[in-house]
């Protein structure tokens, strides 16, 4: 159904879009694959996410479950509709409450990083100035801090926790303040062999293979620098074929500025696809694939194999 609040596309336009999944346009599918694998960007290879306590250090993709629909952008409304839906498959979403969680095994902050520096445990990020001020050295230290962190620690109340699968199932507190003061107090939890249960919910994120499977059959789905679209060999080659694409700012951290996303099914944007990764563009779906491999091999995990 067409909205009424969206103009109804042009003849001219509609023919334009046949002609384009026919492959009727003025430039072969096989010139457009090698005008494009010419192209020289200054395309960046994704980087490989680090150990860190910090959620935000990390690809922030389960941002994707909730990606409003405006955020793509591109020349035809259909096509950011199939874009964004293909999308939103990435990642699946899960809350689950539990009666009681020993708050030893959190290894996580959802805060910001103070000094983006990266620190594996919460032991690293406790011994920093910042956190000794704070002189956690008793149990009653250890109350008062917890206590700040967690102002509801005394009536047990539930904490909020994140976990995502492509951050090596670290267990991440939901708190974005005093992340200071939970730091120093689970560290001394830990030292001094104290068992702290609360209830607790945790959010789950999941990379789904068979979102990522579709992507891939669907899509290709690039990496594009900034510079892209002030290029003017770049932008004449999406202007004179008139390819349909759609996209999207990248989420915090992966590396590059823009995702493009351009249909395989359509022979001019399958051949750009196809020429700009041989131009060196980077693949979001390999990226995608490696990442439970890259976190196994944090933590010292045997392979195992991912549910879709």
């Amino acid at each position: 159904m067409v909205s009424l609040l969206e103009p109804m596309p042009s003849v001219t336009s509609r023919i334009s879009r046949f002609a384009q999944r026919l492959g009727l346009t003025g430039t072969s599918p096989r010139q457009t694959l090698e005008l494009a694998s010419r192209l020289r960007l200054p395309f960046a290879p994704l980087s490989a996410p680090q150990p860190s306590i910090f959620w935000h250090d990390g690809p922030c993709l389960q941002r994707i479950v909730d990606l409003p629909r405006g955020a793509l952008s591109g020349p035809i409304q259909e096509d950011k509709a199939r874009a964004h839906a293909a999308l939103t498959r990435l990642v699946r979403k899960e809350s689950v409450l539990y009666p009681a969680i020993d708050l030893r095994q959190i290894d996580g902050l959802s805060g910001q990083n103070p000094d983006d520096t990266r620190y594996a445990t919460l032991e690293a990020f406790a011994a920093t100035p910042g956190c000794r001020q704070l002189r956690v050295i008793s149990y009653k230290d250890f109350l008062r801090t917890l206590g700040n962190a967690l102002p509801g620690f005394a009536s047990n109340t539930p904490i909020e926790l994140r976990q995502a699968s492509w951050l090596g199932e670290r267990l991440y507190w939901a708190g974005e303040h005093n992340a200071e003061a939970f730091a120093c107090a689970i560290a001394y939890a830990r030292l001094r062999g104290l068992e702290v249960l609360l209830p607790c919910e945790l959010t789950d994120y999941r990379l789904d293979t068979a979102g990522l499977r579709r992507l891939d059959n669907d899509y290709h789905a690039i990496t594009m620098p900034a510079e892209a679209w002030s290029n003017r060999d770049f932008m004449r080659l999406i202007l004179d074929t008139k390819v349909p694409y759609a996209r999207l700012t990248l989420l915090r951290n992966l590396g590059n500025s823009e995702l493009l996303l351009l249909e395989k099914r359509q022979p001019i944007a399958n051949a750009i696809g196809e020429g700009l990764k041989l131009a060196g563009a980077p693949d979001l779906v390999n990226y995608l694939r490696d990442l439970p491999q890259i976190t196994r091999f944090w933590l010292g995990q045997p392979e195992t194999t991912q549910n879709g």
